[in-house]
């Protein structure tokens, strides 16, 4: 028996466990969270003893005799002062690291009531934040001690909310203080936990799966394997995803499934799995897409392992190129990048109703499980109703299934609730990532630096499944001659299946590849035609009028020539400085179904807003209500933003591509434009009782190689310009960004979603490696190289705009992609400003951050 002093009451432990299980699962203290049970996160941090401590790695009994204190156990005071600084300063995003951060916080606080900054990163760098670049949570202690320190009075919120305008995100207080629920916050009576047995090889052929002794063993509740599943191919776009391989199958990756299994106790999961035998003929894995085109290569899929193409062409770029004064040919190499979010997968599934499913998960569109789920267990769509929790970040990573359809099978076959969640390991292992590719780019320009057609060939690795592979390609084909004004172009794409782990969604979504290999020609070109790389950008940089690469009339919202005025006088007075500038989509585009909905409910006197575009952290809720309010004048204290849920919530597609400011954001203001009309008519919310008010917005846009002159491509872009400082050891000092994102909806969201850009461009291209051997995955997050807080740099941010705006959303466009796609070709400029050397592989290598081995 084991007491301890937690929250200020003494409580008992009779098993000697990691503490952070004894608070969650015992106690039911579930602001510490669980993001990786190594150590490594600091999501578990408690104050023991006035210090901060990772309650995942040490047992109780280390805690015997001390006071242990969560965020639950802060005075009132300090949570209100909590609050607010987050909230105001915009520290809070997903908000799945935030507890933790607020128990450092308090540790340095509560000895030092005025820090410095560097005091602060040094107390917060045991923390991973993988949204905010930690500079607004930096602020928001700062500002914490401001008012810890003069005592002063936390201000009235404001009732006034428009675009344009820094206001606290409605959701901020409950991921202060801990109170907001995550999927594996939740425990419900008679639950049953569920794993997948996964492959042991990349690639090999199931010759048996035997299950008699995991089914022997006293806490086994069910397993089930590939022939109980009613249909045993899913997929996001193209169904080739197999749930679970059969016997007599052949593997595709070490994350394939063979048996599923449910345990009465999660801690009995793992000793149960290892009691399902298999019996393997191992075959030598096809790792890279060179191997995968080969002529005797094995088929990792029936119809052959090209998964898509994609090709652009415009004009005559042969003719073009050898007609042009100079040329630059360069091959690049980009590689896989792990997501990094916080919060591991997790999903609960239990019966609902008649023949029913209801499903909790954590994903970035709940109408895609549905359709994925109902798919599998052959059931009518209507008949799986899923909700979504607070998400814990996403970035893409979590748009395809991970547990969530093995939630909902076993929960489908036991009848009682199931929950399935990954560790942080099998996060790692598992889920997709960011497509490495290879490129070879021709790059041409005339005498005066003017740009005159480019050539382009992609291959991208896949991996196992298609999982968005395909629009992946699709955008680093689109994107790839850059926000210039050019038309000869000649580009093709091609995408591979491997026995790799998948890869698939990922912030930037391909165009961050693409661009690292075009701005790099781009500087090479500049010191042949002997002006700055600053120079070729700007005579090149696309302004309204004029003709994008991609066929598309750029429209009058178009800054990108004032973000590179913006950063020119850092740019030229900093002699390590790398510049690189890019594009980004908002909406799916090329001709692809885009649609926004919502739903303005009156209920109980307040407005609430009702669409499934899920947030992962980026701010949904505060843009729902933003728009709502500066459309009809009323208080933001009076909206309620609802969470995704396929019976309350209308389907508004994915949170992807950028696409929910503009498309969500435009049905919110036309619903909102209908309730105007009732107020306006002297109407009060009280008079409109019960009464809902829908809206709805189609981007249209013209497909791939469409014929038209100059086809729509995307209903909109963002245009950003970054620059990279070096110090004379090659350091990053600081990252200036000017970015054209039209109209800001909330500026604290803005800024942050591209200072969190920025620090996860710079670990892509130098501190970042997710390592993947002959189809192992090789990384642990502790060895995976995210940034933390004393290796960020300073960030500016400087938000620019043009005369012209978008129609759409009030002139707002996306943001959430384009922050890092110019940060590596910034930072690969640096380092050959600084050493000479031309790198053209990521992560970049003899930096100082990834020094050669002699």
């Amino acid at each position: 028996m084991f007491t301890l002093n937690i929250n200020g009451k003494d409580v008992v432990s009779s098993i000697d466990k990691p503490l952070l299980f004894f608070l969650r699962d015992d106690l039911r203290i579930t602001s510490a969270k669980d993001g990786c049970s190594e150590g490594a996160c600091g999501t578990c941090t408690v104050l023991v003893d006035g210090k901060a401590v990772k309650a995942c790695v040490q047992k109780v009994s280390r805690f015997v005799g001390k006071q242990i204190l969560t965020v639950e156990g802060l005075s009132h005071r300090e949570k209100e002062v909590y609050e607010y600084c987050f909230g105001e300063a915009g520290a809070v995003q997903c908000g799945f690291c935030i507890p933790g951060m607020i128990i450092c916080a308090k540790s340095l606080l509560d000895v030092n009531f005025n820090p410095t900054k560097e005091e602060v990163k040094k107390a917060i760098n045991g923390n991973i934040c993988r949204c905010t670049g930690y500079k607004k949570i930096e602020e928001a202690i700062l500002m914490a001690a401001e008012y810890f320190r003069g005592n002063l009075e936390i201000p009235a919120a404001p009732s006034k909310l428009g675009m344009a305008q820094r206001f606290k995100r409605m959701d901020a207080a409950e991921k202060v203080n801990g109170t907001g629920v995550f999927v594996d916050d939740i425990e419900l009576p008679g639950m049953i936990y569920a794993k997948a047995v996964r492959s042991k090889y990349p690639r090999a052929v199931v010759n048996k799966i035997d299950i008699s002794k995991a089914e022997a063993h006293p806490d086994c509740v069910k397993i089930l394997l590939a022939k109980d599943v009613p249909n045993n191919v899913i997929g996001h776009i193209k169904q080739d995803w197999d749930v679970m391989i059969a016997e007599g199958g052949i593997t595709r990756y070490v994350g394939d499934s063979l048996a599923l299994v449910a345990t009465y106790h999660k801690d009995k999961l793992d000793e149960v799995c290892k009691l399902v035998e298999v019996e393997y003929t191992e075959l030598k894995p096809v790792t890279s897409p060179t191997d995968a085109l080969k002529a005797d290569a094995p088929l990792i899929h029936e119809d052959g392992n090209v998964m898509s193409r994609a090709i652009l062409q415009r004009g005559n770029a042969d003719e073009a190129i050898k007609n042009s004064k100079y040329v630059v040919t360069r091959k690049y190499k980009t590689p896989f990048q792990e997501h990094g979010f916080m919060e591991p997968e997790c999903a609960i599934a239990m019966p609902e109703g008649k023949d029913g499913i209801l499903l909790y998960s954590g994903s970035q569109s709940v109408y895609d499980e549905q359709r994925e789920i109902s798919n599998m267990l052959q059931i009518p769509i209507e008949k799986v109703h899923c909700q979504t929790k607070l998400v814990g970040g996403g970035f893409g990573g979590k748009e395809d299934m991970s547990v969530q359809h093995l939630a909902a099978l076993m929960a489908w076959y036991t009848k009682k609730p199931v929950k399935v969640k990954f560790s942080r390991q099998e996060s790692l292992d598992y889920h997709v990532k960011r497509h490495p590719m290879e490129m070879e780019f021709t790059t041409a320009c005339d005498e005066n630096g003017y740009l005159t057609g480019m050539k382009g060939i992609i291959i991208a690795d896949t991996g196992a499944y298609a999982s968005l592979g395909g629009p992946v390609l699709q955008r680093a084909c689109t994107h790839a001659a850059g926000p210039y004004n050019y038309q000869n172009i000649d580009i093709f794409g091609m995408s591979v299946y491997t026995n790799n782990v998948v890869a698939g969604a990922f912030r930037g979504f391909g165009v961050t590849q693409s661009c690292f290999a075009t701005e790099n020609n781009i500087n090479l070109l500049a010191e042949m035609v002997g002006i700055s790389p600053w120079e070729i950008r700007y005579r090149n940089a696309i302004r309204p009028g004029q003709v994008l690469p991609n066929g598309q009339v750029a429209d009058e919202s178009v800054a990108m020539t004032e973000c590179l005025e913006a950063v020119k006088d850092v740019y030229e007075s900093n002699p390590y400085a790398g510049i690189a500038i890019a594009f980004k989509n908002s909406g799916t585009g090329v001709g692809n179904k885009d649609i926004g909905r919502c739903i303005l409910s009156i209920e109980d006197g307040k407005v609430h807003v009702r669409t499934s575009a899920a947030c992962m952290g980026q701010g949904i809720g505060i843009m729902c209500a933003t728009v709502l309010c500066e459309t009809t004048g009323i208080d933001p204290a009076l909206v309620v933003h609802e969470r995704a849920d396929t019976i309350r919530t209308p389907n508004s597609g994915t949170s992807t591509a950028s696409r929910q400011t503009v498309v969500t954001g435009e049905a919110v203001r036309r619903a909102s434009e209908k309730l105007k009309t009732e107020l306006d008519r002297g109407l009060k919310l009280t008079d409109l009782e019960g009464k809902e008010f829908y809206g709805e917005y189609s981007a249209k846009t013209d497909p791939m190689g469409s014929i038209k002159e100059n086809p729509i491509s995307h209903v909109s872009y963002s245009y950003g310009a970054q620059v990279v400082i070096l110090n004379s050891e090659g350091k990053v000092e600081k990252v200036v960004a000017a970015y054209d994102v039209g109209t800001p909806v909330n500026i604290q969201s803005v800024e942050g979603q591209i200072e969190g850009g920025i620090v996860m461009g710079l670990g892509y291209a130098m501190t970042e490696e997710f390592k993947v051997e002959e189809g192992y995955p090789k990384t642990k997050l502790g060895t995976l190289g995210l940034m933390r807080s004393k290796g960020a740099p300073e960030l500016e941010v400087i938000l620019v705009q043009s005369k012209g705006k978008i129609p759409e959303t009030y002139g707002a466009k996306g943001c959430g992609e384009l922050c890092l796609i110019p940060t590596a070709p910034a930072c690969s400029h640096a380092y050959y400003r600084l050493d000479g050397k031309f790198r053209s592989q990521l992560p970049l290598k003899d930096t100082f951050y990834k020094k050669s081995r002699k």
